[in-house]
């Protein structure tokens, strides 16, 4: 139609890119929705992007700028966890070059005497020290002298960094030194990506200040370089990448905030799960994003959390991200038997290539998805995603050499894979659920992902939770997430200040300078100020901590009780001691607009003769159906296995499935009432 947009979320994934490919009518409309997958290309993730484009036939729409791509990348997280960022220099003040090498000197191991020694993430000759030292109080204790950096010029000039990292201490207070610094760095011949302390993280902690200022100066080329090539593919269509807030950003403005890049793909899934809550009147989830390579816990009570206590590999993020908690635990994560005998699964994931052995492409180590192969959860006679045929024969050669050195039946060891999967993941939402104060049983499982399906009853059980959601397009969830997410910037500030001597208004300049920062950025993206909103917060601790909690912020003394609060949740326990305000936060985005789905397409006709299939351990044979062919408010009893394009689902006995309006299955244990 003459008067609809296409828009297309795409989430490059280890095994799969994912692709959801809207028709809008009036903005807010989808009239049609596809979905697909491709097999990765982890060498040139554009590679599959542009297969994809090809394969839902909308290379004309590239040519004719008739396209908006809104993209989850793992790029910049797959430069920081290999290592593979850009050759860069540490710019920081006189005797604290060896800052990055030290860190917190902690352990990785508590109780281990001995361990490895781990390389520092800026090379000692690359560590460069000069003037500029602000105190605590922001007073210049050594200023920055033009000798001084006419010779920081001269060592850049010969080290020839692809990207420069400046960290001055408490920078946040007044960055003058460091802005001093950029610009110089600017004026000279040197190509290389400058980020500042000062603009990547404006808060106090000066190692994990200068880790985040350092992974954005250091994947700033990795992530321009990959979106150059993409947007040169995508010619003139509109390109938005997924932030690890949950909320996109321009491609152009990305390679210059590429630490905020880090979680892009899960940030995309949550984003869908706040939307599911929203659409089906659930505002307590436990998301379960399982996928190929890894699995993505996280909660959600009503609102996505976001932390500045994430990490990526042995860093600290420090930047504003959803709250979630990653293992190396997917579908083609690898089976083996360890020194002692005992069978193991996971982290070393078979990837997209050569992948789980029953994919036919080179695969010859068990992984957790042939073992659903060898149990019949997953079947090897339907259509998978990409032209995927499954072959039973190798995945049961492959679970079957396992089994001979662990001395058990192909069967028995199957389940043996699929339940320390499920152990594994099952301590996963422990982590982030009975480990902060919460009671699972008081929340909704919603699993996602392509390999989600087939673990959901196992891990609801784990949890004693009586009720799950597998939702429409489950499989391809993150990429829907991409389409809608909204633009936004989260930004903070350290103030440090006891509460009871510090008043609003007295805070209120701080908070409108934030807000302003966010709104000027967001229009450079064309965005009107009229659709815009703010919302504010603070990092508060009790004196003497030193971990803050993040809480709404409207004036000191409804913040203070709000804080006490979730202190009491959180820890079990509150005190009258004096409380720190000790960052402040806004949070800008655009006023959301919401996109409403078509409804679950059914022939009104109850399905009665469902396909038989055989599941090992389960007495009596398993349903065999295809999502398509449920219909609405028609309830079914596992065992029962659906299957569809992007995903399959097992529900187990003892548990009861329907299909709610908007296509979602909906799980409730027997005993419960199934509507």
């Amino acid at each position: 139609m003459s008067n609809s947009k296409i828009l297309l979320g795409v989430d490059a994934g280890g095994t799969f890119t994912d692709f959801v490919c809207l028709v809008l009518q009036d903005e807010t409309n989808a009239i049609e929705v596809t979905l697909h997958k491709t097999l990765s290309t982890p060498d040139a993730p554009e590679r599959a992007i542009l297969q994809g484009i090809a394969d839902l036939g909308l290379n004309d729409n590239l040519k004719d700028g008739g396209l908006q791509v809104v993209h989850g990348s793992t790029v910049a997280t797959n430069a920081a966890l290999e290592g593979n960022t850009a050759r860069t220099a540490f710019v920081t003040n006189y005797g604290f070059g060896d800052l990055l090498m030290l860190g917190r000197q902690t352990r990785p191991a508590l109780y281990a005497l001995e361990f490895p020694p781990i390389s520092p993430p800026v090379a000692p000759e690359l560590c460069l020290e000069t003037g500029g030292r602000l105190s605590a109080e922001g007073t210049v204790l050594e200023p920055l002298e033009a000798e001084e950096l006419t010779i920081l010029l001269q060592k850049l000039e010969e080290l020839k960094p692809q990207a420069v990292a400046v960290t001055l201490l408490f920078s946040f207070l007044d960055d003058q030194y460091e802005r001093e610094i950029e610009s110089a760095i600017r004026e000279t011949k040197l190509t290389a990506h400058v980020s500042r302390s000062s603009a990547v993280l404006p808060v106090y902690k000066e190692y994990e200040r200068g880790i985040a200022t350092w992974l954005n100066a250091a994947l700033g080329p990795v992530v321009q370089g990959y979106l150059s090539r993409l947007q040169s593919q995508l010619a003139n269509c509109p390109l938005q990448i997924m932030q690890s807030s949950g909320e996109t950003i321009a491609a152009e403005k990305a390679a210059d905030a590429a630490v905020h890049l880090l979680l892009s793909g899960p940030a995309g899934g949550l984003t869908a799960i706040k939307y599911l809550g929203e659409q089906i009147g659930e505002n307590k989830l436990i998301s379960f994003d399982m996928g190929g390579t890894s699995t993505d816990v996280a909660l959600l009570e009503g609102e996505i959390g976001i932390t500045t206590e994430g990490r990526i590999g042995r860093y600290p993020m420090a930047v504003p991200a959803v709250d979630m908690h990653t293992i190396g635990a997917g579908g083609g994560s690898i089976a083996f038997e360890d020194s002692g005998g005992m069978l193991q699964v996971g982290p070393r994931s078979a990837g997209a290539s050569p992948g789980p052995a029953c994919y036919g492409q080179g695969g010859e180590q068990a992984t957790v998805t042939d073992a659903n192969v060898v149990l019949g959860r997953l079947v090897a006679d339907v259509n998978l995603a990409d032209s995927l045929q499954l072959d039973a024969d190798k995945a049961r050669t492959v679970v079957g050499k396992l089994a001979d050195r662990i001395g058990l039946s192909v069967e028995d060891t199957a389940l043996g894979i699929v339940d320390i999967a499920n152990e594994h993941m099952a301590k996963a939402i422990r982590e982030i659920s009975v480990n902060r104060g919460h009671d699972p049983k008081e929340f909704v499982l919603t699993s996602f992902g392509g390999a989600g399906g087939l673990h959901v009853c196992a891990l609801a059980e784990a949890m004693q939770m009586h009720r799950a959601i597998v939702p429409a397009r489950g499989g391809v969830l993150s990429a829907l997430g991409m389409l809608v997410a909204t633009p936004g910037r989260q930004f903070t500030r350290t103030v440090g200040v006891n509460s009871s001597e510090i008043t609003a208004a007295e805070l209120q300049p701080v908070f409108m300078e934030l807000e302003q920062q966010g709104r000027d950025e967001l229009a450079a993206e064309g965005l009107a100020a009229a659709d815009l909103k703010a919302e504010r917060s603070v990092d508060m601790r009790y004196a003497g901590q030193s971990y803050t909690l993040n809480v709404p912020w409207t004036d000191v003394a409804a913040a203070k009780t709000a804080f006490s609060t979730l202190h009491n949740k959180r820890y079990g326990y509150a005190l009258s001691a004096e409380v720190e305000i000790v960052n402040l936060c806004v949070h800008i985005s655009e006023a959301q607009h919401h996109i409403e789905f078509p409804s679950a397409v059914t022939s009104g006709e109850r399905c009665n003769n469902l396909r038989q299939t055989k599941v090992y351990a389960c007495a009596e044979s398993a349903k065999l159906a295809d999502r398509a062919e449920l219909q609405v408010g028609v309830k079914f009893s596992g065992p029962m296995v659906i299957t569809e394009y992007s995903a399959t689902t097992y529900v187990a006995p003892g548990w009861d499935v329907s299909l709610d309006k908007w296509g979602n299955l909906i799980l409730k244990r027997n005993n419960e009432e199934v509507g």
